[in-house]
């Protein structure tokens, strides 16, 4: 008699699905273990149990894969390059816990499809080991994108070399000769990809001669042409604001005789938004304020569908830089009629609003009218004021519009505490650049109580104008910045119990819960730290026409109305508003509530894309500028924590750089992610966020903006060989044993 087949374990199984390339069925798990007849039903138990225990993912078809398993065939972006030039991939969506896998490219062909970092392409996925996969390129998906920006390095034999600027791309590229395109020496070039590979190398030709590196203009063209920013406006959108005039006073309310003035940084070329306040008579609402602001009136020249908007809408917003500014709208418009000059005609979109003593709003209404500022004023000029030094141009103001714009202020700020708006105290730093463009220094952004005051007024008209459209009946692009996710949240609990504070559970907090637990460190050694951890426990804003409220700022409902010159989302809240109010021409399209969704994604990608521009700008001039310090020691706090090693901030300048995990000292480390630190497997010594340290700078690349440093030999040292500088006391440190039995009784294949 045959002896019959032994039924494989829950264990057997689930390594089978593991280490199987990709998903697999039933019927190839039944023909591996040789199951039939009523084997196969206690086969189909097994996996319904593992599936329900969260060890193996169930797919389409009836297929299964370990957990978080890529499909075979993925959509998946192209993000960089290895040492050997091979290129790397992510996911285009990834909704797993933890980080996405890594995607290596196999080589490709001579006769393939040529794609680079920034391309998006559909791949057939084989899994490798671990978190890693190999992809086999099927079609480009979507628009090509990828081209390559980089440094020119002429080569003896009459090719070249390119030096990518992205720090993403490990390899240089080669120029075939001939495909030079007259580029020289230390030429900032944009090249093409071409098909096949020399040496190893992937090959390109130079399409484009943007200057030369090193040259004070180069650093933001870096971070323009990586990013894709336009920033050249075509000639009908040209020839559109150069015709632009003088909007008339026709049905507008005349505002020329109001005291309105405009406060920016001393910087600032594009006035948009005016303020005014003055105290209500009326007994009935004593300490009570009257306040209007004051907008330009871009929807008057930018008009749906026109040169004007086409360009506007592909920008996004305006792109800001040390020495630059990429406008959203040409300077004709940006600098010219759509700005509130002192002492000159211009047409705007106001809210006049009323506030009682503690800031509440009492009414407000908007209109369509002509304005006169009467004063172009900074925020250090308003504040030396404030303080008792007012100059002889302000002098005359004080009583009759500093003093009044003050005392509203002080009652918007009595409603912002009252709401509890998340108030998270996290240095800034700004680039000061000679006239020539080469870095003076870089100093901490000053946080005035007149930039709060502009602040205030703004979100309270902002406010006025979501309020308004919905009583309008009118589409709105609301700013929506939704609750923190629950995976964050209880990431949070788990880091403020290590340092022996609660956030309750089982409930949405609100962000005044956030503020007590700001307020409770604050000046304390775990100040910096804590503001780190709550930040990014926040959802991202974006634009959206579905109102999720500002749970940052505390509000129901939220939308863009102050900076219609470098957002195009305000653009689309005055064309609502003039829609809606019938205040005359330049409404919204009839088909404006359909165009909504896709607008508001699309305007929340290009805010993405600048402000990761105008980061990386940022990097690359304080890169430059300490350059000539390599060796030097300084004090620097831990900005970011991963497995392969620590991201750090300057104190002095604010400058950000890595040590990789390889060189930190006499030990290996393991990440634990609920402490956000690296923890010495045998010394137990711990690096973790906001922690103080004194670091060495070993190499700055002016190329890609990165810095590297390594703990300086003079960082102190406790007398158990700890690093003083670390955040949490030895008591709240987990123990490596401990949380290597954390990981594995997590769901297997799943990361935290």
């Amino acid at each position: 008699m045959k002896k019959p087949t032994p039924l494989p374990t829950r264990q057997q199984i689930q390594e089978f699905i593991h280490q199987a390339q990709g998903h697999v069925d039933k019927r190839e798990i039944a023909l591996a273990f040789n199951l039939k007849g009523e084997d196969r039903i206690h086969l189909k138990l097994l996996l319904k149990e593992l599936e329900m225990d969260g060890a193996i993912d169930k797919g389409r078809s009836r297929s299964y894969s370990r957990p978080g398993a890529m499909p075979e065939v993925s959509v998946i972006e192209i993000t960089g390059s290895d040492t050997d030039g091979d290129l790397i991939a992510r996911p285009l969506a990834w909704e797993e816990q933890g980080s996405p896998p890594r995607i290596v490219l196999a080589p490709m062909r001579s006769n393939d499809i040529v794609v680079g970092v920034g391309d998006r392409v559909l791949a057939r996925l084989r899994h490798l080991r671990n978190d890693l996969y190999e992809g086999s390129i099927i079609r480009l998906v979507g628009e090509r994108k990828a081209r390559v920006l980089g440094v020119y390095e002429p080569m003896p034999d009459g090719s070249g070399r390119i030096h990518p600027t992205n720090r993403r791309e490990k390899a240089d590229y080669q120029v075939p000769k001939g495909e030079d395109g007259g580029a020289e020496k230390d030429d900032l070039v944009l090249a093409d990809l071409l098909p096949g590979r020399v040496y190893g190398l992937r090959q390109a030709a130079v399409k484009e001669r943007l200057g030369k590196m090193g040259e004070p203009k180069s650093v933001s063209l870096i971070a323009i042409h990586t990013h894709g920013i336009p920033n050249e406006f075509p000639d009908d959108a040209l020839a559109q604001a150069q015709k632009s005039g003088p909007a008339p006073l026709e049905n507008r309310e005349d505002l020329r005789s109001v005291p309105l003035i405009t406060i920016d940084g001393a910087d600032a070329r594009d006035f948009d938004d005016a303020v005014w306040a003055q105290a209500d008579t009326d007994p009935a609402n004593a300490g009570g304020w009257w306040c209007m602001v004051a907008i330009a009136d871009v929807s008057w020249y930018v008009r749906p569908d026109d040169a004007l908007d086409k360009e506007a809408f592909k920008r996004g917003n305006s792109v800001y830089f040390p020495d630059r500014v990429v406008p959203m709208l040409p300077e004709e418009l940006s600098n010219g009629w759509c700005s509130l000059k002192p002492d000159e005609d211009r047409p705007c979109l106001a809210v006049k609003f009323r506030i009682d003593k503690n800031g509440g709003l009492l009414e407000h209404r908007f209109l369509r009218g002509l304005m006169r500022s009467a004063m172009r004023l900074t925020y250090e000029r308003v504040q030396i004021a404030r303080d008792g030094l007012p100059d002889q141009d302000i002098a005359p103001l004080m009583d009759s519009v500093i003093a009044p714009l003050y005392g509203a202020w002080a009652s918007l700020f009595i409603a912002r505490s009252n709401r509890g708006a998340l108030e998270l105290d996290l240095p800034e730093r700004k680039v000061v650049l000679s006239p020539e463009g080469q870095v003076l220094g870089i100093s901490p952004r000053q946080r005035l109580d007149s930039h709060r005051l502009i602040e205030d007024f703004m979100i309270q008209a902002n406010v006025c104008a979501a309020m308004e459209l919905e009583k309008l009946h009118q589409p709105c692009m609301y700013r929506v910045h939704d609750t923190p996710s629950l995976e964050k949240l209880e990431g949070l609990r788990d880091f403020l119990k290590s340092l022996e504070m609660n956030l309750p559970q089982g409930q949405t907090p609100k962000p005044a819960q956030f503020n007590a637990i700001l307020a409770k460190v604050k000046g304390g050694e775990h100040e910096v730290l804590v503001n780190e951890v709550i930040l990014r426990s926040q959802a991202q804003a974006v634009y959206a026409p579905e109102n999720l409220g500002h749970f940052g700022l505390g509000l129901a409902r939220y939308a863009h109305f102050t900076s219609p010159i470098r957002r195009y989302a305000d653009l689309l809240v005055h064309r609502a508003l003039v829609t809606g109010l019938k205040a005359g021409a330049g409404g919204l399209p009839a088909d404006a509530v359909t165009t909504f969704p896709d607008q508001g994604v699309h305007i929340s990608m290009t805010e993405r894309r600048a402000a990761t521009a105008e980061r990386e700008a940022v990097d690359r001039y304080v890169t430059a500028y300490l350059s000539s310090r390599v060796g030097a020691t300084f004090a620097a706090r831990i900005s970011g924590v991963a497995r392969f090693g620590l991201f750090v901030t300057l104190t002095e300048t604010g400058a950000d750089g890595l040590i990789p995990a390889s060189a930190l000292p006499d030990d290996s480390y393991f990440h634990d992610e609920t402490q956000h630190a690296l923890v010495g497997k045998r010394t137990r010594r711990s690096f973790q966020l906001g922690a103080t340290i004194e670091v060495t700078l070993r190499e700055a690349n002016g190329l890609t903006g990165s810095m590297m440093f390594s703990l300086s030999s003079t960082s102190p040292k406790t007398s158990q060989g700890k690093s003083a500088s670390s955040a949490a006391s030895a008591r709240h440190r987990p123990s490596y044993r401990a949380f290597a039995k954390k990981k594995s009784s997590r769901k297997p294949g799943r990361r935290s």
